[in-house]
This record gives C-alpha cells, sequence and structure tokens, in this order.
C-alpha cells in the first residue's frame, strides 16, 4: 500500500524516506495513539496555565507570542530532525498550548462559551472522521489526496498575502470580516482542516504497515496535533465570526 501525501507539511510522502533507524521495534498505532494522548495532555496543561493568568488580568500577549514563534521554530526542527521527536513534539504541544489558551481565553471574555463550542467542535470532528475512515466509508484516492493538497497551499499563500499586507496596514477585504464571505471562507478552510486529519489518518496507518521505526510514533503524533491545532483555531475564528453577527 502506497503511503498517500498530506497537505500537512510534517506528514508528506518523503517523511518515512532515509530515517535513521533506532533499535528494531516498529511504530504501532496504538503506540501512536497513546503518544497523541500525552500531546494533548501537554498543550491543555499550558493552555490551562494561560487561560488562568488572562481570568486574573494578567496580560498573555508575550507568551503568545512566545509560544507562536517557540513552535514555528520547533516544529520545523522537528520536520529536519524527526528522530528528535521524542523531545520535540513535547515541547511543540506545550509552546502551542499558550497560543491555544491565550487565544480562546480573550474570546472567551468577548463570547462566552467559544471555546467549549470550538473544543467539542473539534474533538467532534475528529471523532467523526476517524469512524468514517475506519470504517471505510471515506477513502483517500489520489484526486480526494490532490484536491486537499491544493486547496490547502491557496489557504497558505491567502495567510501568507494577508500576514504581509498588515505589515503595511492593509489586508485582504472581506475574508476575516463577520459578513457572508469571511463567514464562507472560515467555513472553506475548517472543512480542509478537516479533510487533512484524513490524510493523515492514512498516512500514519501507511507508516506503520511499512514498519517505521518506534519514535516515528512520536513524529506521527505531532504531525497529527499540528492538523488539530490549526481546526481548532479556525474553529474558534468561525464562531467568533458566527457570534459577532447577533
Amino acid at each position: 500500500m502506497a503511503i498517500m501525501r498530506s497537505a500537512n507539511p510534517a506528514l508528506n510522502s518523503k517523511t518515512f524516506t532515509g530515517l535513521p533507524s533506532v533499535g528494531t521495534e516498529p511504530m504501532t498505532m496504538q503506540g501512536t495513539v497513546n503518544k497523541s494522548a500525552v500531546l494533548l495532555i501537554c498543550v491543555f496543561a499550558t493552555a490551562t496555565w494561560t487561560w488562568s493568568r488572562v481570568t486574573a488580568g494578567e496580560q498573555v500577549g508575550p507568551w503568545v507570542l512566545i509560544g507562536a514563534i517557540g513552535g514555528f521554530v520547533t516544529a520545523m526542527v522537528t520536520v529536519f530532525k524527526k528522530n528528535w521527536a521524542p523531545v520535540t513534539a513535547p515541547m511543540y504541544a506545550l509552546l502551542e498550548g499558550f497560543v491555544i489558551g491565550g487565544l480562546s481565553a480573550i474570546l472567551e471574555r468577548q463570547f462566552p462559551g467559544i471555546a467549549m463550542q470550538a473544543a467539542g467542535l473539534t474533538f467532534g470532528t475528529l471523532f467523526c472522521l476517524l469512524l468514517a475512515y475506519s470504517s471505510g466509508m471515506i477513502r483517500v484516492t489520489e484526486n480526494f489526496k490532490l484536491g486537499v493538497v491544493a486547496a490547502t497551499g491557496g489557504i497558505m499563500l491567502v495567510y501568507l498575502v494577508s500576514m504581509i499586507l498588515g505589515f503595511f496596514g492593509h489586508t485582504i477585504p472581506y475574508i476575516h470580516g463577520s459578513g457572508a464571505i469571511g463567514i464562507g471562507f472560515s467555513l472553506l478552510v475548517v472543512g480542509v482542516a478537516a479533510m487533512n486529519l484524513v490524510l493523515d489518518f492514512d498516512f500514519i496507518e501507511s507508516a506503520v504497515q511499512r514498519g517505521a521505526p518506534k519514535y516515528m510514533e512520536w513524529y506521527g503524533a505531532f504531525g497529527l496535533m499540528v492538523t488539530l491545532i490549526w481546526l481548532y483555531i479556525e474553529m474558534l475564528r468561525l464562531l467568533s465570526k458566527l457570534r459577532s453577527r447577533r
């Protein structure tokens, strides 16, 4: 069974080629699930801490910035040094927790209950898609794969252009607003992020079948966490747009 390419840069068709071999024990699906649970606990721990700082009236901007920059750097290190994943994957999760906790608490002040709604929708989407994938209802065909990869690349390009324009005091019209176009754009992004989860499931399953090294359980969990965090943030963005229309 060929490994399908994922739009997630951490999980793509070249991830499991040329890996340094450490021991003889291969990665397993259960091991990857266990590592994913550990990373979720790491995210929750720092997110809870940052949330508590916001509720105490403290400024968490520096922590969010540290988490965003540190998370990006750690993610890049993990991508290029996959055998470091047992150390760098938990570091990434802890750093991203600062970002998620800060953003969630700030939006919670404006829209009470939004964090719980976003978390519920994110994990609901995860489990529904996992069930659909496991039962064979969703199949990762070549056309499906290419469509998700192209859509993800387009979204990343839009966000990059928007970030560059932001440095000059400009923004891409409509997509960040709470109008029909802005909500439609967020729905599209949420859908694409969700479809990336399906590609990640397929990719990890294929890696297990190929007998990838044991430490790749951490790397597979890291790649899944990248998509899951993206999906949660996009859920927050979508819900905030919908709530601001009331």
